[in-house]
């Protein structure tokens, strides 16, 4: 995880050429995005990490090189103008706390008493969240697409985590636990910034936010406080959540909103949890069956559903 599932405003479809770059980006990016996940998964169950120490550096480290860059490439003054006004400052501290740190820090227990094929599904039931939410706060009742995205999101929520034997869950109840406050956090994370990124943009919001909840966690979890078993392809796993799995990722994925529309990037962007169910079983051997293979359609296609569904208000 890890991704920003932030909508910009739907963007024109310049040429065929860059909306084909647009669509490889996301892709790119949400490959990365979920093989960042089983690499977690590894240096959790494999080498003892602390998810909390892993958030905080994968984190503080993030948001360092993010700001960095953009104040390279915008300004310092850029980077910094959100501490000027004091309610956006307190937006932002409480958006990277509820927000940012509570997705990548629940979605990373998740990997870590479970596995990051479920953990990642699960994380997909955000969309359903934030459809909910904005049915009670405009005080309206679903239509046809959203009521069915909800009975299917529920029908592949059970079958992903009991496989369809009904007397019991198929992976751990703390690994469920916290895939559904996964998901809740992602829903808040996708909301609230809204004003925050238009007003200040994604580069700047989103390093801050990584920092403060880096550091947050580092409170906890220092990192000179190292649990583990390290060695050289751990810390290379490290390396590749860090650069490749949040930064190299963000980078593609924001950047492919400019060839083609966030309702599509929702779409593609399902790859991630098929790419971490694909390379959790290749290599790790994580199993899952017909019936949470099934169950994990169920979660893809209600995201599909209500991507589509959305895009034909804005079309």
């Amino acid at each position: 995880m890890g991704k920003t599932a932030i909508s910009f405003g739907e963007s024109g479809m310049l040429t065929r050429t860059g909306r084909m770059k647009g669509v490889v980006m996301v892709l790119a990016a949400a490959v990365l995005w979920g093989v960042s996940g089983t690499a977690a998964q590894v240096l959790f169950q494999y080498n003892q990490f602390n998810p909390g120490w892993l958030v905080a550096v994968r984190m503080m480290a993030s948001g360092l090189l993010l700001l960095l860059a953009g104040s390279l490439h915008s300004g310092p003054k850029q980077i910094f103008r959100v501490w000027v006004h004091r309610k956006d400052a307190f937006r932002l501290v409480l958006f990277s706390v509820l927000g940012l740190l509570g997705v990548q820090y629940s979605y990373f227990a998740s990997i870590a008493t479970g596995n990051a094929a479920t953990a990642t599904l699960l994380q997909y039931l955000g969309p359903l969240f934030i459809t909910l939410y904005l049915a009670v706060r405009w005080r309206r009742v679903p239509n046809m697409w959203e009521s069915s995205s909800v009975v299917l999101a529920l029908i592949g929520t059970v079958l992903l985590v009991t496989e369809g034997k009904w007397h019991g869950l198929s992976v751990p109840a703390a690994s469920v636990v916290w895939g559904l406050l996964s998901a809740l956090t992602l829903a808040f994370y996708t909301l609230y910034p809204n004003g925050l990124l238009q007003r200040y943009g994604a580069t700047a919001v989103v390093g801050w936010s990584m920092i403060i909840g880096g550091v947050s966690m580092a409170c906890k979890n220092p990192p000179w406080d190292f649990v583990g078993h390290g060695s050289t392809e751990a810390w290379f796993l490290v390396g590749f959540v860090v650069v490749f799995g949040t930064l190299l990722a963000f980078y593609l994925y924001l950047t492919s909103l400019r060839y083609i529309s966030p309702s599509e990037t929702s779409v593609l962007a399902c790859a991630e949890p098929l790419s971490a169910a694909i390379v959790a079983i290749l290599f790790l051997h994580v199993h899952m069956g017909t019936m949470a293979m099934l169950g994990g359609l169920c979660i893809l296609a209600t995201v599909i559903i209500l991507a589509v569904e959305r895009s034909s208000y804005t079309a």
